[in-house]
């Protein structure tokens, strides 16, 4: 067993902490000797920018991550501002962060405490899988008054991430696999930070929601966690799984301007070859049917590891796979999140109802479609026309990227078994938003920021919000935190309703408000019940990209 050293040093400005005499701490994991620093009027240390994995570069940079380097010298873990390849969003990337393709390095936050086996967290932030970083939305306040260790990492984006053409070079989801490497490197070494690797909870939001859920149906990380919080996303949302990745690839290379797409191999080695500035020049958040070319996908078997073997409804049915304690839920109105885009889609939306379906939906005709469509506008909009009806617009966007989906999850877990699930929907009207709206209203992933600090937060102050706010994190970090200890969102004798795990019919559930409320009626039950008639129908089954063409032979 390697052991825990504590140093008091004195030290010059390093990454983010300066001070005349920081406290810093210096911990042996396998790799080397690493050094993380206590910021200035916190209560933790923090161990930026640890290498977990190697990500290939190059024409290798769609393979598995490879194994950490090591090092005979302490590392200085400070924040470089390290991220992976992606298209600059301004509102989450500043000037200061460091694009590389090399870039898998977990941040580890841990209580200023010289106890041992604290409870794990390990957290996979959101951003579509396309953008994003592991301090995107960063823990001090959860470590600071948890006594809990806290991890967050890097994982390749979009193309970088996600491409799966279903060959050695692009086996696929190259990111899903950096995501198990890190729960491994976690398994080895966080007990060297004071935490217990037999205690692990996987959190995360919006994509990083979908990541946990497809992690937790993985056979690839068996043992690695025991207690599963996605937050705003599901498994088997629009958003999680590739239909067709070879179209997918197809698709984006046009984008790009490369044209030859018929041609498999000459698909393969342009996106080999293609520098990474290109391949994340393209916003690919805006198209009609929601579903984003770049998620994971279902693997072909090319002899190597696969990180999904079959579609997660498929898994979700067959009972096979770890059923684990989850806390799981959404915010009333996640749909905000598509609402600056609504003066851009209403005039479509009226026009042309069946451009807005799913694209997880599959219909055997043109006719077939515009039928489901004029249904699905009747259910939301009735007969008005979409631009009068902005919370119904809320609540389409709502429903079809993550509440059926969440709902529909549940419902399949529940029914192979999983009796541990506590359903919440997330209604304080008061918190931040991801997106801002002057439309009040829990928008999507309002839960995450209630539990982690402010977005872009750089100390763990929150004096400035008001003070229904500041209640209601406490309180909602609390939920969190007795759940990740115990196991259980609510302990017995505490203040709150009691709180049992959900049933088949979406019941009891939590509503999480200024009073929160135990509902034992069916959540959304309208709603649900109207999608999942659809999806029983037409839903679209994903694809594992075929068996490779043959490669034609040079005559010399």
């Amino acid at each position: 067993m390697l052991f825990l050293a504590i140093f008091f040093v004195c030290s010059v400005c390093v990454g983010n902490v300066c001070s005349g005499a920081s406290k810093s701490r210096l911990v042996n994991i396998e790799q080397g000797p690493i050094r993380g620093y206590k910021a200035p009027d916190e209560d933790h240390f923090v161990f930026y920018g640890i290498p977990y994995a190697t990500a290939p570069t190059g024409t290798r940079r769609f393979q598995a991550p490879l194994p950490p380097p090591t090092w005979m010298t302490t590392f200085e873990a400070i924040d470089r501002g390290v991220i992976c390849p992606q298209m600059v969003i301004p509102m989450f990337v500043s000037e200061s962060k460091t694009m590389q393709e090399d870039c898998l390095i977990a941040n580890v936050y841990v209580p200023d405490t010289e106890e041992r086996n604290l409870p794990v967290i390990v957290h996979v932030h959101g951003g579509a899988y396309m953008w994003g970083y592991g301090d995107l939305i960063t823990p001090r306040n959860l470590v600071n008054h948890g006594n809990v260790i806290v991890v967050n990492f890097n994982y390749r984006l979009a193309a970088h991430g996600f491409l799966c053409l279903g060959t050695k070079d692009v086996p696929g989801n190259a990111a899903m696999k950096d995501q198990v490497s890190l729960l491994r490197w976690v398994k080895k070494n966080i007990a060297n930070f004071g935490g217990d690797p037999d205690n692990v909870s996987l959190t995360g939001f919006s994509a990083g929601a979908s990541a946990v859920d497809l992690l937790m149906i993985s056979k690839t990380t068996k043992g690695l966690f025991n207690k599963v919080i996605p937050e705003s996303g599901a498994n088997v949302a629009i958003f999680s799984i590739q239909r067709d990745p070879v179209e997918s690839a197809k698709i984006y290379a046009k984008l790009l301007n490369f044209s030859d797409v018929n041609d498999f191999y000459a698909l393969e080695e342009f996106y080999k070859k293609a520098p990474f500035e290109l391949l994340t020049s393209i916003n690919l958040f805006d198209k009609l049917d929601i579903p984003f070319l770049f998620v994971p996908c279902v693997e072909r078997d090319t002899g190597v590891e696969r990180f999904l073997e079959d579609d997660p409804v498929h898994i979700l049915e067959s009972g096979d796979y770890q059923k684990l304690p989850m806390l799981y839920g959404f915010t009333t109105m996640e749909g905000l999140i598509r609402i600056n885009a609504f003066d851009i889609l209403k005039n479509g939306m009226n026009e042309k109802f069946s451009d807005f379906l799913p694209g997880d939906l599959r219909f055997a005709s043109d006719e077939e479609k515009e039928l489901v469509a004029a249904k699905v506008k009747e259910f939301y909009f009735g007969n008005k026309p979409v631009s009068e009806s902005v919370l119904s617009y809320i609540d389409y966007y709502s429903d079809i990227t993550f509440t059926y989906a969440a709902l529909r999850s549940i419902n399949l877990q529940v029914q192979a078994g999983n009796n541990q699930i506590y359903l919440y929907e997330y209604a304080f009207e008061g918190g931040t938003s991801i997106v801002p709206t002057k439309i009040r209203g829990a928008s999507h992933c309002a839960q995450t920021i209630a539990v982690l600090d402010e977005l872009n937060a750089t100390r763990s102050d929150e004096s400035h919000l008001s003070e229904d706010y500041r209640s209601m994190k406490k309180i909602t970090r609390e939920i969190w935190l007795n759940f990740v200890r115990t196991g259980k969102p609510i302990p017995e004798g505490s203040s709150l309703p009691a709180w049992p795990p959900t049933g088949p019919d979406h019941y009891p559930y939590m509503v999480l408000d200024e009073t929160f409320e135990l509902k034992r009626s069916p959540l959304l039950r309208d709603r649900y019940l109207f999608w999942d008639e659809i999806y029983k129908q037409y839903y679209r089954y994903p694809i594992p990209p075929p068996t490779p063409p043959r490669k034609e032979r040079t005559e010399l």
